[in-house]
């Protein structure tokens, strides 16, 4: 069969939830047998969200190739259980530094280069993935960043237009928009989703499918309403309802019909509705687990999705472990030695997280000590980990001074040190250890058995600076062990203390590699020591 393409755009506001919508499609067509890949263009001119502050933008995910990419990839792979790679995630700074390097190249012969052909042809060859012939893709999803209308999305929507003529049934477009509630009427309005449709037919494109973001459910009345003002099938008008949990998306939109319209839509018999046992199943424990267990995030960023990923990664293994992770962020700049105590009362498990820079670490390593020494079960993830090592080196290898170079270039106790190869790189972005590689765990560990007594497993990383192994004779003798190596650098990924409950530190990012029906062992091992009373 020809590659089909589905075009997710959006209308109204951001953050309806297009990502979710893709990675439902995703998930759905999947079920039926059909290999799918989904990929997010976003409109901004950065290179990608490296270098963007969480703040702004949410978690920086990183591909098994080592891309950093928008956090609407995370949804994808968690939905799918897909791997994602570079070309799952373009920017419109991407699009324009190859354009630009083509023409200082001379590969446009003089041309003047111009937003239409030049710009959009890259566009459609990355939407069409050109760069991946080696591919047999059923359908190739493309979500597109920002709303109808943004300057800076014109030139996707016109690839889009393009492409529609082009491959005719073989495309199809669906539009997300919102149908808010107004509350002294009493009324849902439909009129900003017709202002969507038609700023969109204005640009030459007219939506197969509207999926309509609501807080309250819509009845068949308004549903036809909208069919006929946007000159689209009432099948093909699809409500997606505010859900208790993000999981049950699928579910909904696969009781509406949502897969079978898209393939009516290009031609395809729709065949039987399949049954989609494993995610019923887990469906079901997670309205099933009942009792809740509370587990403590320490980190900077005050903001749900900046941790997005680790985050899901605890809700699914609390549901796998028949229970409720409650997650409660604590603010590491808050942190002191005289309200730790406080901090952390009622917790069953703490999560040191990731991050960059000085900010709030001196939290994390006072939280790092108490939960040592009250045999806290502790995850220490990337600059977590360092943290653990650090607090480590300072109370028990009697180093006070001991410090990451990050924070202290003159430490004269660099427990945590520049990687040899980073020393000469002085720009921004793309110049970490990213990417999937190899980690050598060490027999009888508790990650070796947390990850079902495998020796050789592949995780994802993204840092700058490493555990010093200078300092690893002292580490091992004085109780810590260095338990995951990476066989090619001989660099610590692993550390842990074997006679605490579960403490625990990895220089990757287990996190991302955690889906809906596979979660993550070193989350699920977490989660089961932080479930015993």
């Amino acid at each position: 069969m020809e590659t089909k393409y589905i075009f997710v755009t959006g209308g109204v506001v951001s953050s309806l939830g297009k990502g979710i919508i893709s990675a439902s499609i995703g998930k759905l067509l999947q079920a039926r047998g059909y290999k799918v890949t989904i990929q997010k263009f976003d409109p901004y001119i950065n290179i990608d969200p490296g270098t963007l502050n969480p703040y702004e933008h949410g978690e920086c995910y990183v591909t098994v190739d080592g891309m950093e990419t928008d956090l609407d990839l995370g949804h994808y792979e968690r939905f799918t259980g897909i791997h994602t790679t570079r070309n799952n995630s373009v920017t419109t700074g991407r699009i324009y530094k190859t354009v630009i390097d083509r023409e200082r190249h001379g590969d446009y012969l003089g041309k003047t280069i111009q937003v239409v052909p030049h710009i959009t042809d890259e566009i459609k060859r990355r939407m069409l993935r050109e760069d991946e012939k080696n591919e047999t893709l059923d359908f190739v999803i493309t979500e597109v960043g920002g709303t109808i209308g943004d300057i800076e999305s014109t030139p996707f929507m016109e690839a889009i237009r393009q492409l529609r003529w082009q491959l005719g049934r073989n495309a199809v477009c669906v539009h997300l928009t919102y149908v808010p509630y107004l509350k002294a009427a009493d009324e849902l309005k439909t009129k900003p989703t017709q202002h969507s449709v038609k700023e969109l037919q204005s640009m030459g494109i007219q939506p197969d499918i509207l999926v309509l973001r609501t807080e309250r459910h819509l009845d068949d009345s308004l549903r036809m309403k909208v069919a006929s003002f946007c000159n689209v099938d009432l099948e093909c008008v699809v409500q997606s309802e505010d859900m208790p949990s993000i999981y049950e998306v699928p579910v909904s939109m696969q009781r509406q019909g949502l897969d079978a319209a898209i393939m009516r839509k290009i031609g395809i018999p729709v065949g039987e509705t399949p049954a989609m046992k494993p995610w019923h199943e887990f469906l079901d424990k997670q309205r099933n687990a009942t009792r809740e267990i509370h587990i403590g995030l320490i980190g900077k960023y005050d903001l749900q999705d900046a941790y997005k990923s680790i985050r899901e990664s605890l809700n699914l293994a609390g549901i796998y472990n028949d229970v409720k992770a409650k997650l409660h962020f604590v603010n590491s700049e808050d942190i002191t030695r005289k309200n730790i105590a406080e901090k952390l009362a009622g917790l069953q498990g703490v999560v040191i997280c990731p991050g960059f820079g000085s900010r709030g670490i001196e939290g994390k390593i006072i939280a790092a000590e108490y939960t040592r020494e009250n045999d806290i079960p502790t995850f220490g993830i990337c600059l977590g980990m360092q943290m653990m090592v650090i607090e480590f080196a300072r109370n028990v290898l009697g180093y006070k001074d001991a410090n990451s170079c990050e924070m202290d270039e003159h430490t004269p106790h660099n427990v945590i040190d520049m990687m040899e190869e980073q020393k000469s790189i002085t720009q921004m972005g793309g110049t970490m250890r990213l990417g999937a590689y190899d980690c050598e765990l060490l027999k009888g560990s508790r990650a070796y058995k947390a990850y079902g007594e495998e020796t050789l497993i592949s995780e994802r990383h993204r840092h700058r600076y490493e555990f010093n192994n200078a300092y690893k004779e002292e580490y091992e003798q004085k109780g810590m062990k260095c338990v995951g190596i990476n066989p090619a650098a001989n660099l610590v990924e692993i550390v842990e203390i074997p006679e605490k409950r579960w403490y625990i530190g990895t220089q990757f990012h287990p996190e991302y590699s955690s889906s809906v029906l596979h979660p993550h062992p070193l989350f699920m091992s977490f989660i089961k020591e932080c479930t015993k009373l």
